[in-house]
């Protein structure tokens, strides 16, 4: 029985951990309530499950949100960045072609993705011509670190800065 109702446990925080995970960050956690505060820094899948779990079972992160402690914003925006993260893995060669031209449609498509403004997309295009080699410094390079090195440069950018959040 107690077996059973550990596995049921198991089972239920597992299936309720990607709903617990929706405040944004670079992580599956978010970046506030006390499992994120916890485990801060720590990496891997083993973290994030007990980071998560922290918030979920005690509801600290939810009381957080709420209630503006344990790190948490009421003033936050849901986000996610599978959208280019998928966009970027399906469109790496092209996506590096546009790049190093500057220009492209690959390269268009990503910037109106990311919710950037027109009058900012040509800012997008040099910095990330400009970038090239730190964006793809080699062929075998995964969608993941493009995507790590693209938020870094725009990140760096002072007109682009307020548009990282979305890569």
């Amino acid at each position: 029985m107690k077996r059973t109702l550990g596995l049921l446990f198991a089972a239920s925080i597992a299936t309720a951990a990607p709903g617990f995970a929706v405040a944004g960050g670079e992580n599956n956690v978010g970046s506030c309530g006390w499992g994120s505060k916890l485990f801060e820094g720590e990496s891997g899948i083993f973290a994030q499950v007990l980071a998560v779990t922290t918030n979920g079972t005690s509801a600290n992160q939810t009381f957080g949100i709420t209630s503006g402690t344990s790190g948490c914003t009421q003033d936050g925006t849901v986000s996610s960045n599978w959208k280019t993260a998928m966009f970027i893995d399906g469109n790496k060669e092209a996506l590096a072609k546009a790049i190093a031209a500057g220009q492209g449609e690959p390269l268009d498509a990503l910037a109106t993705l990311i919710g950037i403004d027109e009058k900012h997309k040509a800012d997008f295009s040099r910095v990330s011509q400009a970038n090239f080699a730190r964006i793809f410094p080699s062929t075998a390079v995964s969608a993941a670190e493009i995507r790590a090195s693209l938020k870094e440069v725009v990140s760096a950018d002072a007109v682009l800065a307020q548009y990282s959040a979305k890569i």
